[in-house]
């Protein structure tokens, strides 16, 4: 057995152990969606930063930088500017009633259960199309450790996570992205400083990576409305996508809450940072690489020490794990929460329904991996998977959720029309619209002119909806209706 090998079957002892632990402490449906809703700044935090840094990070933004140059990292930007606003405009409204999922906020707030209906069904959609951007970058580093084809490592990336997100729920997610967290820091923080040192230092790597890439510090490569409108994409998305919003609801109050955001700021800008000139360390040592993608492990392989480069793929691995255990707790949810007990039975026995929410994760697990090895999805830069999630989530519950929030009078059927014409609208960006505007822009646009229009020329709402979110609230004096 390889010492990476060894280091990764050690790792996923660890990841089991943690979810078998955590399902004895499983009592409720609240503590298997939401960790009960009693999380802490620290775990919160770490789940908050865990489920934000993906394989869009380790593998996408490598290989964006790789491919497209520096200019890139000027999104990335967006990313404090949305988790402040997350933390000082939404989160104190938002939070006044706790919900399981996103689409109970929903129907709470729009008084209607097709509402709740759909957005579950929107949810289950784009989420389908994240969890594929991370089962790519699982295949890729499982043929590099193991050299099993990318395929088989698809498969076998997915039943592992399938198996501690279904036997622990919420807190086993909550405890294993703490967990993962760390390795995550520590790869990235002892893998830069050698990966600095094999391109002669810091003094010389810029001018290294100019002569391996003359256009790599160009403006340019990637087009200048390409770049803002992917900062948008980043920053709608990040304000609401269910996987982040219910984190909000898994902390005890606001005070945890502004803590837990500051530290997963911290911690996703100082690893976007490092993964950054990482990046650039790997124009110098692998300058024709087929795809950018394979920039990230190659370093690690390659480059590190064995004991170092097997921390640097655990820490790729536990990126790509974190987030895709938080997306089948979302996914998951809908299936069992909002449609099952929502439509189908809503008095389903406790036993019932703990069976239902497994099931749900199994399905919306499986399918992503059934695409990809059908060849949907294959291919693209994992990056550019994400961003296209994060365009469909920000195109279908931006407006609704944040407007929900501040104006009294939107209605069910402006929310329903603007998350059906948000989603429809950046889907066919995304397939006929030029590529120098990104999808999130028409979706965005679109969303919150139905949302908008048709809440003025429909009935009202009932003050029992929006009461709970307009209230003043006891801690916040200055909230006014």
């Amino acid at each position: 057995m390889t010492l990476q090998a060894g280091v990764f079957i050690a790792y996923f002892i660890a990841v089991f152990a943690i979810g078998w632990l955590s399902m004895l402490r499983t009592r409720d449906e609240a503590d298997y969606w939401i960790a009960g809703g009693k999380l802490g700044w620290f775990t919160g935090g770490s789940t908050l930063a865990a489920t934000h840094v993906s394989a869009g990070t380790f593998v996408g933004t490598v290989g964006v930088i790789y491919t497209a140059g520096w200019s890139f990292g000027w999104v990335l930007l967006s990313i404090p500017l949305a988790y402040w606003f997350v933390a000082a405009v939404l989160a104190p409204r938002f939070t006044r009633v706790r919900q399981l999922t996103l689409p109970a906020f929903m129907e709470a707030r729009y008084y209607s259960k097709g509402v709740r209906g759909l957005s579950a069904l929107i949810a289950l959609i784009a989420t389908v199309v994240y969890i594929q951007a991370q089962i790519v970058a699982g295949g890729l580093v499982a043929n590099i450790v193991f050299g099993v084809p990318e395929a088989w490592g698809m498969v076998a990336f997915t039943a592992i996570l399938l198996a501690y997100t279904v036997i622990g729920g919420m807190i086993a997610v909550v405890y294993t992205d703490t967990f993962q967290l760390v390795i995550m820091v520590l790869g990235a923080i002892l893998s830069l400083p050698l990966a600095v040192r094999q391109v002669g230092g810091p003094s010389s790597l810029l001018h290294m990576v100019e002569s391996a890439q003359p256009t790599v510090f160009q403006w340019g490569n990637l087009p200048s409305t390409l770049l803002v409108t992917m900062s948008l994409a980043f920053f709608l998305g990040t304000i609401a996508t269910p996987e982040k919003l219910t984190r909000l609801y898994s902390m005890k109050d606001m005070p945890t809450i502004r803590r837990g955001v500051f530290l997963a700021v911290v911690a996703i800008l100082g690893l976007n940072l490092i993964v950054f000139l990482i990046g650039l360390c790997a124009i110098v040592l692998f300058p024709r690489l087929p795809t950018g993608d394979m920039a990230m492990p190659l370093v690690a392989t390659a480059v590190l020490p064995p004991a170092l480069g097997a921390l640097m793929l655990a820490a790729i691995t536990s990126a790509m794990m974190s987030t895709v255990s938080s997306l089948l707790i979302v996914a998951g949810s809908a299936v069992s929460v909002d449609l099952y007990q929502g439509f189908v039975d809503p008095d389903a026995p406790p036993a019932r329904r703990r069976w239902v929410d497994r099931v749900g994760i199994v399905l919306v697990g499986t399918v992503p991996v059934v695409l990809l090895l059908s060849g949907v999805g294959k291919g693209e830069l994992v990056q550019f998977i994400v961003l296209l999630f994060t365009a469909l989530m920000a195109s279908s519950f931006a407006v609704p959720v944040v407007g929900g929030v501040f104006w009294r009078r939107a209605t069910k059927e402006g929310a329903a029309a603007g998350m059906v014409g948000g989603i429809s609208a950046a889907f066919f960006w995304e397939a006929l619209g030029p590529e120098s505007i990104h999808a999130v822009v028409p979706g965005f646009l679109v969303s919150l002119l139905l949302w908008w229009g048709v809440s003025l020329v429909t009935p009202p709402p009932p003050e029992s909806a929006v009461e709970p979110y307009f209230q003043k609230h006891p801690l916040e004096p200055g909230v006014s209706p």
